[in-house]
């Protein structure tokens, strides 16, 4: 309301505009005077206020800037390495998006989902789990793996997996799994096919003769 309005101005002005001396503010202090619009007025055109007193909202964002401006002058050290609310939200928000950033591996929670992919995987157990964890995952682990050719992007979502773990990511873990199977069982039946045709061209050549165990004449 009208008084609230009066008395934030004179709040602005004491304690962060401070553009009069205090024994000038007495006119704008005496938020009850019929003069004050007058005197508030005034006040505008001393702080080369560009907006008129009608325009009320314009007036306080305006006057907000100019005592923000005023405090960060006042306290410049203060404030340059400050860093915005809305930014470390977003950070934070950032953080939370990655949920391996705050990972505790000692939650009862992850040593359980950690022994439930061990089962699913068929990886050998270990009293320890960081240590099963760091044994699958060293250089010579790496190393013994089969490299993978880069192929086609694959749409998990095309694939039914056939069965559900109870979770979405052991599911799709699962289907990652049985897709690689499939491929292997492909790459096998090729060297299959190889070794029938390479088979089949030896019996097809003339120059072999099976009844004398040797090839040509």
């Amino acid at each position: 309301d009208e008084t609230e309005f009066r008395n934030f101005i004179v709040w602005l002005e004491d304690q962060k505009i401070r553009h009069y001396k205090i024994e000038d503010r007495g006119n704008l202090r005496n938020i009850h005077s019929d003069d004050w619009p007058k005197s508030f007025e005034k006040y505008m055109k001393d702080v080369n206020c560009p907006f008129k007193i009608q325009e009320r909202q314009e007036t306080v964002d305006w006057l907000l800037g100019l005592a923000v401006r005023l405090e960060y002058g006042d306290n410049a050290d203060k404030y340059k390495d400050s860093t915005p609310d809305g930014a470390k939200n977003a950070d934070n928000t950032a953080k939370n998006a990655e949920p391996l950033i705050n990972l505790d591996v000692n939650n009862p929670d992850f040593k359980a989902g950690v022994m439930a992919l061990a089962n699913l995987l068929q990886i050998q157990r270990h009293d320890d789990y960081l240590v099963m964890l760091k044994e699958r995952l060293t250089q010579d682990a790496i190393a013994k793996a089969s490299p993978f050719s880069k192929g086609l992007p694959v749409a998990l979502e095309k694939h039914i997996l056939g069965f559900d773990t109870g979770d979405a990511v052991l599911n799709e873990a699962a289907q990652i799994l049985r897709l690689l199977h499939i491929e292997e069982l492909r790459e096998l039946q090729t060297k299959i096919n190889e070794a029938i045709v390479a088979v089949q061209a030896i019996i097809a050549d003339p120059k072999t003769d099976h009844r004398l165990g040797k090839v040509g004449r």
